[in-house]
């Protein structure tokens, strides 16, 4: 319950931070995933058209390293907030030197 709410106010801080960019998070969440030198992909999952289309706008959005230092800082790359979310953690994010910079 306690790791919930830490969620619940790390998605509340991420609003902000995108209220701050001046747009909706999940474009803010591809964008992120887009600049990521980590991230070989970005794989999105509409169900409809109408989805697609809302997160197209992404890729035009370009954050800059004071927006992504924001979120290293929100969560650190590698980080899970809870130990249920652990899964593999790739090579490129496992040692500090190989993050974004």
């Amino acid at each position: 319950m306690e790791t919930n709410q830490r969620k619940l106010a790390l998605v509340d801080e991420l609003l902000t931070l995108a209220a701050d960019v001046g747009a909706p998070l999940v474009h803010v969440a591809l964008a992120f995933v887009l600049r990521h030198p980590a991230v070989s992909a970005a794989i999105i999952g509409p169900r409809t058209m109408e989805q697609l289309v809302s997160q197209l706008p992404a890729s035009d959005l370009v954050l800059d390293n004071a927006t992504m230092d924001r979120i290293d800082a929100l969560v650190p790359p590698g980080t899970n907030v809870s130990t249920d979310d652990a899964g593999h953690v790739p090579p490129s994010i496992a040692s500090s030197w190989r993050r974004r910079r």
